[in-house]
């Protein structure tokens, strides 16, 4: 988020890219329809490229995959923001935004991140992320049924794709229903971070003093919820400051809101313009986690990540050095020949298929399986029940700005 949220972030300070710098393809419109593309000329160009501004940018599954687990690529807040410092760019935003999240997992490197990791792990189980298939089947359900009765079109991102995690969340950490429908106004408002900073910095501040309430509340009378399984967890270690406690609840109920409802909305533009795969679904539910995989795999929703250098090394015969930012292309890595068959093609059956749309390594998302939960139960749920889904007639598709994410702005449908 924040200044991450656009390549080359200090842009302001260095410049627009020349146009021969391989990497200022990627801010095109073009590139924003479809990105992949570009990063096939990359991989095929300079796989290992420096862009104008001095940022490096990996397109390679080896090279990406790699550099996910190599300890030299650094998470570090405070590296991240000296880096970003260096290019000149304006980080008064950045630094308020990371100061109020505190120390996370997300943006910390080991001990401390695995110290951090270990409190989510314990409350976040897969046993726990199981036992909410069946109210993840309810919901969808129900927002399914308002849809329907609304009218023959949709807008499926609105109407299913975006409530659905945001009303798990709620489940999942005990949110009493009253105050779900400002916690979800919040949640809309987190995912437009680059485009309105001034909403979203008073939605975190709003979301920050409602969870230290709640936490509170579980402390003195615990339920069967997430936050209370991280209070509980929290005592059996006094390393973990109330700070962190706050922040890991921040990051657990936030992470998967947007990365799971873009999952939600590509697969099914994915499966529309694909109707013999989609008809292979109707014809076998059986296909359904696999096609998950494949589905995350062909419009990666997080195209890429940043880590900054933390000791120089070498990548592809090019030396990185310390301080230097480095984005890690998923999208590029998730479509690389070298490691993919026929890479462009839709195939819900491919073997074999791991790709790395919820990263590898330390950081490896941890909400990745209730996603894919979620993504399972959601794309099973509308094929089953909407036999002629298709896309709205006229429908014109609009990609939202950030180059690092692959999202729509709205998925018509007609049904």
């Amino acid at each position: 988020m924040t200044s991450t949220d656009t390549l080359d972030g200090a842009r302001g300070a260095a410049g627009p890219a020349r146009p021969a710098d391989l990497a200022a393809g990627l801010l095109t419109p073009e590139a924003r329809r479809d990105p992949y593309p570009f990063y096939a000329r990359m991989r095929r160009e300079s796989p290992v490229h420096r862009s104008a501004q001095g940022i490096w940018y990996l397109t390679r599954y080896a090279d990406v995959e790699a550099a996910l687990g190599d300890l030299r690529l650094s998470n570090d807040r405070d590296r991240m923001t000296r880096a970003y410092v260096a290019l000149g760019g304006d980080l008064k935003a950045f630094s308020r935004l990371t100061d109020r999240l505190g120390r996370v997992m997300s943006n910390t490197d080991p001990p401390e991140h695995a110290r951090l990791r270990k409190l989510a792990n314990r409350a976040f189980t897969a046993r726990r992320v199981e036992a909410l298939r069946d109210g993840i089947r309810r919901i969808v359900d129900q927002l399914i049924d308002r849809a329907v009765q609304a009218g023959p079109t949709m807008d499926l991102i609105e109407a299913v794709a975006a409530p659905l995690p945001r009303s798990v969340v709620c489940e999942l950490f005990g949110i009493p229903p009253e105050d779900r429908p400002k916690v979800e106004t919040w949640f809309s408002r987190f995912g437009r971070l680059s485009e309105d900073l001034a909403k979203s910095e008073e939605a975190i501040g709003q979301y920050e003093e409602y969870l230290a309430r709640l936490i509170r509340l579980r402390r003195a009378d615990p339920g069967d919820d997430l936050i209370s399984a991280l209070v509980a967890t929290q005592a059996q270690d006094d390393r973990l400051t109330d700070s962190e406690l706050l922040s890991t609840c921040f990051v657990l109920i936030t992470a998967g809101d947007e990365t799971t409802t873009h999952l939600i909305g590509n697969g099914v533009l994915a499966l529309l313009r694909h109707p013999d795969q989609l008809a292979r679904l109707r014809a076998d539910p059986g296909l359904i986690r696999g096609a998950v995989e494949e589905l995350a795999r062909y419009d990666t929703v997080t195209q890429a990540i940043v880590r900054v250098v933390a000791e120089d090394l070498e990548i592809g015969g090019r030396t990185l050095r310390e301080g230097e930012l480095v984005y890690l292309f998923l999208g590029a890595t998730n479509r690389d020949p070298e490691r993919f068959e026929d890479p462009d093609r839709l195939d819900l059956t491919r073997p074999g298929n791991r790709h790395l749309s919820f990263g590898n390594g330390p950081h490896f998302c941890l909400g990745g399986p209730l996603a894919k939960l979620e993504a399972e139960v959601a794309f099973g749920t509308l094929v089953r029940r909407l036999p002629e889904l298709r896309l709205a007639d006229g429908a014109l598709l609009e990609w939202r700005p950030n180059p690092l994410q692959r999202r729509l702005c709205a998925l018509p449908v007609t049904y």
